[in-house]
């Protein structure tokens, strides 16, 4: 079956304007970041030298806000072309916008990419790496939709995906054509669609837990002034993993049952099976971490942080160093 050279033409420049877009998002996810440590610091500056009364109470204004990450009481760097709204606010409204584009213009790549080589756009490493990136940003924006207070952290979010999309482009680019024999299975809908979620989601609490620690322990102070407060750098990697983990297991049982249908063997410690397996248990263990007393601080953190990068580990190293029976699905 022949490849439809315009649509994977249109499919790869579609990736390329998400990648694009991506870049600006996290630039302006950036300026946010950036804006919100100034005005924080802008504020703070009365009260230190002193200052009358109305800075001394916009001071205190800010120590009863705590962390919160909204902006309304950025009144130092307020935008007049948009009345009550900070000048971070509107960049990480940009951002978001920015992102909203990408996963429109990522969705159009993925699908012409499959509308291409008439089959499921999941059958290599660059397929895969694409739409786990997408999978990464759609679950970011879900958690910004319920809340926002979030958003400032989006440049720490961004800043993975926007590397793993240009790997993607790069190192791992593939023309579009058809699968091996052994992908052509409806298993591959069900089996390797689930992992690509639950792995972009999986994204986002590893980088909570990266940034719950260094919240916690305050340093480097230019990076954890403005993150959210622990607490919710926390409950967000927790809930975002208890969404995620029974996709995951899912998928491993998806592909044991796959595996089963091809090889004649659910399971065959393959490295690829071995170090999803490895992965799995980890994430079972930071689940029970987190809800056992004496370990909801920073020990179910790096747990959660080893976890995912033995996803790291198995997306990269095991697909394209170690042989085994997964290597059929290329670069």
């Amino acid at each position: 079956m022949l490849v439809d050279p315009v649509l994977s033409l249109w499919s790869d420049r579609l990736f390329q304007a998400t990648l694009v877009v991506l870049l600006l998002a996290m630039v302006f996810t950036a300026l946010e970041y950036s804006a919100g440590r100034v005005a924080r610091a802008a504020r703070r500056q009365p009260a230190a030298v002193g200052a009358g009364s109305a800075s001394g109470d916009a001071a205190s204004g800010d120590t009863l806000s705590g962390d919160a990450t909204a902006g309304p009481a950025d009144t130092a760097v307020a935008d007049p072309a948009g009345p009550g709204r900070t000048r971070p606010d509107r960049y990480g409204r940009v951002g978001v916008a920015l992102m909203i584009l990408a996963v429109l213009l990522h969705l159009g790549s993925i699908v012409l990419r499959g509308l291409a080589a008439y089959r499921w756009p999941l059958g290599n490493m660059y397929e895969f790496c694409s739409a786990l990136s997408m999978m990464a940003v759609v679950g970011w924006l879900v958690l910004l939709r319920r809340h926002p207070v979030l958003r400032p952290a989006g440049v720490f979010v961004l800043t993975p995906i926007v590397l793993l999309m240009f790997l993607t482009g790069t190192v791992l680019y593939l023309e579009a054509a058809p699968v091996v024999p052994a992908l052509q299975s409806y298993w591959i809908m069900i089996h390797v669609t689930t992992i690509t979620l639950a792995s972009g989601l999986m994204l986002i609490p590893g980088v909570a837990s990266v940034l719950f620690m260094i919240k916690r322990s305050g340093r480097p102070a230019v990076l954890a002034d403005k993150l959210p407060t622990v607490e919710s750098l926390d409950r967000l990697a927790y809930r975002v993993t208890v969404f995620a983990f029974p996709l995951y297991t899912f998928g491993i049982i998806t592909g044991a049952v796959w595996a089963e249908a091809a090889w004649n063997r659910f399971w065959g410690w393959d490295p690829k099976e071995t170090v999803a397996f490895v992965a799995w248990v980890l994430y079972a263990a930071y689940l029970h971490a987190r809800a056992t007393a004496g370990w909801r601080t920073s020990r179910a953190a790096w747990i959660n942080i080893a976890a995912f990068a033995t996803i790291v580990f198995n997306l990269f190293f095991i697909n394209m160093v170690v042989a085994g029976l997964h290597s059929y699905a290329g670069f």
